[in-house]
């Protein structure tokens, strides 16, 4: 797979929503609201603060993933991502390669750690990735999720530090 990982720029807008929008309606794995409006979404995804990242393959977005710092001041230092990739290119590696790329980019802009501040316990691949790349569970918010299938499930504060 010869998958290129860019920035997102002002002309990416609709590429991003192609990725983002599946997803969000799903209602399985981002607390966001799965009603929430185009505009709104795209502003949660790339408004200020954030950097947004794009895979592609032969011209074909298949993910996307954001980059934030994850609190200010104090924790400036620990960076954020969330990370989404289109239904039809699932389970070949493309959450690995932009994850890998966001951990690459964070040590470059000087970040010491990562947090994933809510990872739905029911989104098992994605777990076991990021224990896969060294994060492990900082802590569980019990039923912290209204999932639209199994309901309450809990939610994970997944961890790693940067070397």
């Amino acid at each position: 797979m010869t998958l290129r990982i860019r920035e997102a720029g002002p002309d990416d807008r609709d590429a991003v929503w192609s990725i983002l929008e599946p997803v969000i309606r799903e209602g399985a794995t981002y607390a966001i609201d799965p009603e929430i409006g185009r505009e709104a979404a795209l502003d949660f995804w790339t408004g200020e603060g954030r950097t947004c990242f794009l895979a592609e393959e032969d011209g074909a977005v298949l993910g996307t993933y954001m980059f934030r710092t994850n609190q200010p001041g104090g924790g400036d230092h620990v960076c954020n991502c969330g990370y989404m990739t289109a239904p039809q290119a699932r389970g070949r590696g493309i959450a690995r390669r932009m994850a890998e790329h966001s951990l690459d980019h964070a040590r470059a802009q000087g970040f010491g750690a990562m947090q994933y501040n809510f990872v739905v316990s029911t989104n098992t691949g994605a777990i076991r990735l990021w224990q896969s790349l060294g994060f492990h569970i900082a802590g569980t918010l019990p039923g912290a999720f209204r999932h639209p299938d199994a309901g309450y499930v809990d939610v994970y504060v997944m961890y790693r530090e940067l070397e």
